[in-house]
């Protein structure tokens, strides 16, 4: 056979055998074509499946995220003599172990909310399938059959609006709860978390909301009052609605009694307890203008989230026991003021005071009310306003006067003058406040009597721009006016950078910024903030000793007498703006400084002749008598290179000896009869330092 023949052959057979197998393929797509349909239209559905799981689930939480997990707690903040001053939270809750949680709150929570919880793995079959059969009847979600396990899922991970995804996804969250933890670990997490009205979330947090305790001390009643809240904690929080509240403790008590938890005799006892709560209800703020104060610090420092969820302790520098005397002495200032306001008839009446009060040695913040009703008006007026200090400015210019060399005997003259060309070109004649003038007077009956000539006098001499310099080295943060007003007071500044510059003559020249916060302490014990006073020296120790003997001239002598009363010693000064807009008083004992501003906040009088000495001086005293009232008895700085004499205040004559009339005043000991005029004996008197 030739090749030709063989190839054809060969053709022809695969072609029979290619048309064979094409036909015995129809015959068998003809007979199973059923099941290839099935197998297609499985895959199919197969497919879609798997998608849809992947696209219903890939959006759930990771449950491995509860291994760092930290429910938010509440932040505290205790005042230096160890009283709660107020709570700070986004959630009030203060998570505690499971093994000071007491049984019976325990078995209540469970015997109310998942009776099979130690049964089941995560859901409860019987219980959903009776919740559908009465959401069906219903034709709504009427019952939710979840779980403790899931209802913590739905907590920490889902939203509470009930659908049925939100059912699948919570059921699968519940699976892996109950797969990686234990069933104390979960209900520690649920007892924590678990929100119980009136603000608590937690149940610690609701046993101090209600009854004042901690958890560990509630009794049976007060367990099962607390495990039936979670059902619908605003309907039955004993705030809300005790005989409710009752009737739904009771319940509790009875699904206890009849699952066999407690006996007969314990239902009774705990279902007829008086409910007695927590009679402060509210934890008000104490001292909210401080608080204030120091959040806004904290929130800079640690950030919100830490301040508001870390469960800090925070412990500042306020004393309550100073707190509540600073209150009182505002509160009775403004009564006596707003009388007399009435009895004047002054129009629109709303004067506002401002107190602060300082450690001399520290900085601390003391104490701190800054306006007369704090839920009435929030702004700080010990801190956040700035008003013209008048005459408390005063002390500043002869501060420096004294720094640069100056004697509190340097005579200075007290008479009309003009000075021209000084605000935009025109001529400014200042006046003293009494109208009346005394010729020429020492620097020390010019301070104490507050006559203004003399202070523009003086500044002209030193400098308005040294002046400015130097209030700032004693911690004024204002801008303030290089001119020769500013003696007066005109430029505006902050009562605590006032007072805090008045500290500086107490505290031997030194520079102290004023501060509220000790330290702050995490849920650990562990300190995570530490105050760092800032200090400098402003002046000179001698300096500081002369300008503090003469603001006590002030006290004994001038337009704080009223102040001698208290018998300490003291020293300060008054201030008055025009129009009567403004009244402070500024002063310190040896250990404390404090400040007090008296004024409206729509810059209007506050009633003719209410100067500092009449407005703002009664109140610093009701402050400062019960303030020292509990102090050892103290005297000022006296340094080495500063000496007391006797001094006669009208010519400025000093002596050895103690004369009629005359005054103790301070010279550095090394001035010379240039600029002190000596009278009869030698100078230095050997007092203690």
């Amino acid at each position: 056979m030739t090749r030709s023949a063989v190839f054809q052959a060969v053709r022809r057979n695969n072609q029979r055998s290619m048309l064979k197998n094409y036909k015995d393929l129809k015959v068998w797509l003809r007979k199973n074509k059923i099941a290839i349909f099935v197998v297609l239209i499985t895959g199919i559905i197969c497919g879609i499946s798997i998608g849809g799981i992947f696209a219903f689930f890939h959006d759930l939480p990771e449950i491995l995220s509860l291994e760092t997990y930290r429910p938010s707690a509440v932040t505290r903040i205790y005042s230096a003599d160890d009283v709660l001053l107020s709570e700070l939270y986004r959630e009030k809750r203060e998570p505690v172990p499971i093994g000071i949680i007491p049984h019976d709150l325990i078995s209540a929570i469970v015997a109310t909310e998942d009776k099979n919880f130690y049964r089941h793995s995560g859901i409860d079959l019987k219980g959903i399938l009776r919740a559908v059969i009465k959401d069906i009847v219903a034709g709504e979600f009427v019952e939710g059959a979840s779980t403790i396990t899931q209802q913590l899922a739905k907590t920490l991970f889902l939203s509470p609006r009930k659908t049925l995804l939100r059912k699948i996804k919570e059921a699968f969250l519940a699976f892996q709860l109950e797969r990686r933890y234990t069933k104390n670990e979960i209900l520690e997490l649920y007892l924590n978390q678990v929100y119980f009205g009136s603000g608590a979330y937690g149940v610690e947090s609701a046993a101090r909301t209600f009854f004042d305790k901690s958890v560990k001390n509630l009794t049976l009643a007060e367990s099962a009052l607390i495990a039936g809240m979670p059902k619908a904690p605003s309907r039955y929080s004993p705030l809300v609605n005790q005989d409710l509240a009752i009737k739904r403790r009771n319940t509790v008590l009875k699904q206890m009694n009849k699952t066999g938890i407690i006996d007969e005799r314990l239902y009774h006892d705990a279902s007829t307890e008086p409910l007695l709560l927590e009679s402060k209800r509210t934890l008000l703020i104490k001292a909210p203008y401080f608080i204030q104060y120091i959040k806004r610090f904290l929130e800079d420092a640690l950030g919100s989230a830490m301040l508001y969820k870390g469960g800090l302790t925070v412990h500042t520098s306020l004393s309550y026991e100073m707190q509540k005397v600073a209150e009182a002495a505002v509160k009775n200032g403004l009564s006596a003021l707003e009388n007399r306001m009435k009895q004047h008839h002054i129009p629109s009446p709303d004067p506002q005071c401002a107190l602060i009060c300082l450690d001399v040695r520290s900085g601390k913040i003391l104490a701190m009310v800054g306006g007369k009703d704090f839920n009435k008006s929030a702004f700080n007026r010990s801190t956040e306003a700035k008003r013209q200090p008048g005459s408390a400015f005063k002390p500043i210019v002869y501060a420096l006067a004294i720094e640069q060399g100056f004697s509190q005997n340097h005579k200075i003259l007290d008479a009309p003058i003009v000075f021209k060309n000084q605000d935009q070109g025109k001529d400014w004649e200042p006046e003293n406040f009494s109208k009346s003038y005394l010729g020429e007077i020492t620097l020390r009956k010019a301070l104490t009597l507050s006559q203004n000539i003399p202070a523009v006098r003086l500044i002209e001499m030193i400098g308005p721009s040294s002046v400015v310099r130097f209030s700032h080295r004693l911690g004024i943060g204002a801008d303030l006016s290089p001119n020769l007003s500013l003696a007066l007071g005109t430029s505006e500044v902050s009562l605590i950078d006032l007072t805090a510059a008045y500290a500086v003559f107490a505290n031997r020249g030194e520079r102290i910024e004023p501060y509220g916060i000790l330290k702050v302490v995490d849920q650990t014990g562990r300190t995570i903030w530490r105050a760092k006073p800032q200090k400098q020296i402003a002046m000179s120790r001698a300096g500081a000793a002369i300008t503090t003997n003469m603001l006590q001239g002030v006290v004994n002598e001038g337009t704080g007498k009223s102040a001698r009363k208290l018998k300490r010693p003291l020293a300060g000064k008054t201030g008055t703006t025009n129009q009567y807009k403004d009244a402070l008083f500024i002063g310190f004992s040896p250990s404390i400084a404090a400040g007090v501003w008296v004024g409206q906040d729509r810059h209007v009088t506050i009633g003719n002749r209410e100067t500092g000495a009449r407005a703002a001086l009664p109140i610093w005293i009701d402050f400062m008598e019960a303030s020292l009232s509990k102090k050892a008895f103290e005297y000022f700085d006296i340094p080495d290179n500063v000496v007391q004499m006797f001094m006669d205040p009208s010519t400025g004559f000093i002596s050895s000896d103690e004369v009629p009339g005359g005054i103790g005043a301070m010279f550095r000991s090394e001035a010379t009869s240039t600029n002190i005029q000596f009278g009869s004996g030698l100078p230095g008197l050997g007092l203690r330092n």
